[in-house]
């Protein structure tokens, strides 16, 4: 009951900062291209205009120099690799960026933002990484396929982002380095036409960027 009670407290706070935190319009961002795979969107990098930064740095995280940013996440990538190894979880490294990629069918039950219980254990391995490398800021991103109206696709997509984003929260992962968003059917990595394309479209994607100086 106690893990109950503090799963949907998170939820709730997690909720509102998913709402309140938005990225800048030149922060740079991941898009899906095909299975598991990402690419640096076209808007500029410029993640030291990203509002976290501010609010994570003044409170006494310190930013990466660049010099070290490469290696920094060199051992984040192989660490969550190793993490979820055999878990049916993508993780996908372009430039200073990782993407790890969890298939809602695995994760959620059909129509469902509540993560199955023999799901925990993948969002758990990858909160520790986070935790361990906190250093970075975090994008949650929920998608759907597009067999559903699109308002109802955006609203189960957030919630799924947002279950997500509270167990990595309560896992130990500070709050203040997230964003979360439903995207609906948006960025779609495969046709919609067929089933399997459905189900690679349907997933949360987390995506990790280095607190960097500027």
């Amino acid at each position: 009951m106690m893990q109950s009670k503090k799963f949907i407290a998170g939820l709730a706070m997690l909720a509102l900062s998913a709402c309140a935190t938005a990225p800048q319009p030149t922060s740079q961002a991941l898009i899906a291209t095909g299975p598991g795979a990402v690419v640096p969107a076209t808007l500029a990098a410029n993640v030291a205009k990203d509002p976290r930064i501010a609010t994570l740095t003044s409170s006494g995280i310190k930013p990466l120099a660049p010099p070290s940013v490469d290696a920094y996440m060199d051992l984040q990538e192989a660490e969550l690799r190793k993490s979820v190894e055999g878990m049916g979880v993508t993780v996908t490294r372009v430039g200073d960026l990782i993407a790890v990629v969890l298939p809602t069918d695995v994760i959620f039950a059909a129509g469902d933002a509540k993560v199955k219980l023999d799901a925990d254990n993948a969002i758990t391995v990858i909160a520790n990484v986070l935790r361990k490398y906190n250093q970075t800021i975090v994008d949650v991103y929920g998608y759907t396929d597009n067999a559903s109206p699109e308002a109802y696709n955006r609203d189960l997509s957030q919630r799924r982002a947002v279950a997500v984003a509270t167990l990595l929260s309560n896992g130990g992962v500070d709050q203040r380095r997230f964003f979360i968003e439903g995207r609906g059917s948006s960025d779609p990595v495969a046709s919609d036409a067929t089933e399997a394309g459905r189900t690679q479209n349907r997933r949360v994607q987390i995506q990790i960027a280095p607190l960097a100086a500027g």
